[in-house]
């Protein structure tokens, strides 16, 4: 099935921006790789600070960053993807 918004545009998978092949190239598409997680780092680096108050799960965070604002914009740069790429 064909994803095309308007003729010659596609979605990109990642960042969900149209973009037509004339305009992609290697830093057209700023996403985040990994998920917006709530949890504590597996190796325990304090990318953000609870308070004495917060439960132990309270921390959310980009895992491939660390950026607290689940608005915050993408950490990598890339050619964007389509879904007709698959």
């Amino acid at each position: 099935m064909e994803r095309k918004t308007r003729k010659d545009q596609m979605l990109c998978q990642r960042c969900k921006r149209c973009f037509t092949d004339s305009s992609n190239d290697a830093s057209s598409c700023r996403f985040h790789p990994s998920l917006f997680v709530c949890r504590r780092h597996d190796d325990q680096k304090r990318y953000y600070e609870l308070g004495p108050e917060d439960p132990p799960y309270a921390a959310k965070f980009y895992d491939c960053c660390g950026a607290e604002d689940p608005n915050a914009p993408g950490c990598v740069t890339s050619a964007h993807i389509s879904y007709d790429d698959n």
